[in-house]
């Protein structure tokens, strides 16, 4: 299953994110589409440690957190990590494009960070330390949300 979520994340995500022109709104949310693809971006850039918050959540309560992560269960409608604000980011980038290559970096960059050691682990604020495989299911589980939140794929969703 790790091999078609990271087939999907590298392939398939950015593929639909072109259906979009950037100032879309989503079926839930306050954000539009190219904050979307921005704060996307931004949690591919958490787990290559360019961008750092602390750990948010309880130490006593990571391994319900972590088995929630590893399930094929879903985030909820209107699912708010705890360390961002309650309005949108301004929008950082001009256009969607901008915003989709930058995202594009990310990604790659991901990959690239743990090329060479995927059992190497950096700290996502609400799920802990995580190594390449359980980010690699997190950044599927999030980017399927904001798919099915703006309208680009349906239920259930793996590749």
């Amino acid at each position: 299953m790790t091999d078609e979520k990271k087939s999907f994340l590298k392939n398939t995500f950015i593929a639909l994110l072109k259906n979009v022109k950037g100032n879309e709104t989503g079926k839930w949310g306050k954000m539009n589409a190219q904050q979307m693809v921005e704060h996307v971006s931004g949690f591919f850039k958490v787990s290559t440690q360019k961008i750092l918050f602390p750990l948010t959540t309880p130490a006593e309560h990571l391994p319900r957190y972590k088995e929630f992560l590893m399930s094929e269960k879903e985030f909820r409608e209107n699912t708010k990590a705890p360390v961002l604000p309650e309005e949108p980011l301004p929008l950082y980038y001009s256009n969607m494009e901008e915003a989709i290559d930058d995202l594009t970096k990310s990604i790659d960059d991901f990959f690239d960070f743990f090329s060479n050691d995927p059992s190497k682990t950096t700290l996502h604020p609400a799920f802990g330390e995580l190594n390449f495989n359980e980010w690699v299911q997190l950044h599927h589980k999030h980017v399927i949300h904001h798919l099915k939140q703006f309208g680009l794929m349906d239920s259930p969703a793996v590749a």
